[in-house]
């Protein structure tokens, strides 16, 4: 999705596309930050 919405964006510099991609990659850093969160409490609870 972010590859699709930079090619928009690059092509016709339209700021609400620039808009979503910043939002996208926000949701994705805040997602694979809680993976990380997820799978440190797993490996903690395995090795206790």
């Amino acid at each position: 999705m972010l590859d699709l919405s930079w090619k928009v964006f690059s092509k016709t510099g339209n700021v609400d596309t620039y808009l979503l991609i910043k939002e996208l990659e926000r949701e994705s850093d805040e997602q694979f930050g809680q993976e990380d969160v997820e799978m440190s409490e797993n490996q903690d609870a395995a090795t206790h």
